[in-house]
């Protein structure tokens, strides 16, 4: 939980946001979840990674680093979840770490409940098993970075360990919330073979989120994750197995399409963050029956 010192007494800052803006489901990224719905996007000050390459860093590592300042604004849980019912939408977690605030995700789930609007996070999944059990009975889905399975080199890009974030991914799962997974291709730590085949190890149904690495803090000097690399990274994901691979820019409308695993007709395509066709009929290919895993 996000808290500071205040006057000689102790202060929460997790009814706060840097960030209060609406975008796509798909910004989050959300590939099988409620597509093309809309979102109210918020992001309380703080993280529980110090990642070196975070585009963030001014308001994630907000305590931590001195060019990361307060910004945030008080939340209003209930003009939030109206503005979200409004728009026949949910609300959203995203930009910083939303476990360091779960009251405020508890409430705004309280508050959902009655009207239709669902909460949904984008998290680092360095959780433990009793914050994940509290947790995810308020959390729709969630879209978990998994950096690299290697310990030592998430060490020292993040300053965490990575089982905890490995068994987070499952955990989720058995308690029903919808996950999806996003992987940065990090020079010196992401080895996508081997992420890929955790992730099968746990579900083939999970859908894979592969992300350019862009230099930016403190990796402002390395280059670019190359399309080659990530190309790469695809082909690594459909030899272990992962039904469901997605690039969001680097290779184009043919990396955000959704295919049906066994006839590879398309059944949603998309844009950068958009959704341009749905063709899923009752959660199955329209062509040959197929059920396509997600929350539609």
């Amino acid at each position: 939980m996000r808290r500071g010192s205040a006057d000689g007494g102790l202060e929460t800052a997790t009814f706060a946001s840097s960030v209060a803006h609406v975008d796509t489901v798909e910004r989050k990224p959300f590939f099988h979840y409620r597509p093309g719905t809309s979102t109210v996007t918020l992001a309380a000050p703080g993280c529980s990674f110090r990642c070196d390459y975070c585009v963030n860093f001014r308001i994630s590592q907000y305590g931590r680093d001195d060019e990361s300042v307060w910004n945030a604004n008080a939340v209003d849980p209930a003009d939030i979840v109206g503005q979200a019912a409004a728009m026949g939408g949910n609300v959203a977690l995203s930009y910083t770490e939303p476990s360091l605030a779960p009251e405020l995700t508890l409430e705004l789930a309280r508050l959902g409940r009655d009207v239709g609007v669902e909460i949904v996070w984008k998290s680092n999944g360095f959780l433990t098993p009793e914050a994940v059990a509290l947790t995810a009975p308020a959390v729709a889905a969630v879209n978990i970075d998994l950096k690299g399975v290697d310990e030592q080199s998430h060490r020292r890009l993040t300053g965490g360990s990575v089982r905890p974030v490995i068994e987070t991914i499952g955990l989720f799962r058995e308690h029903g919330t919808w996950v999806e997974v996003s992987t940065p291709i990090i020079p010196g730590v992401t080895e996508p073979a081997r992420v890929a085949d955790v992730l099968a190890g746990i579900s083939t149904e999970i859908p894979w989120h592969l992300v350019r690495f862009t230099p930016a803090y403190r990796m402002r000097d390395e280059d670019p994750t190359s399309p080659d690399d990530i190309a790469d990274a695809v082909a690594a994901g459909r030899a272990a197995g992962l039904k469901y691979v997605y690039v969001e820019r680097a290779l184009g409308d043919d990396g955000r399409a959704t295919r049906c695993p066994k006839c590879g007709s398309t059944v949603l395509s998309r844009g950068v963050w958009s959704l341009r066709e749905n063709r899923i009929v009752a959660g199955r290919c329209p062509d040959c029956g197929t059920a396509i895993e997600g929350r539609w």
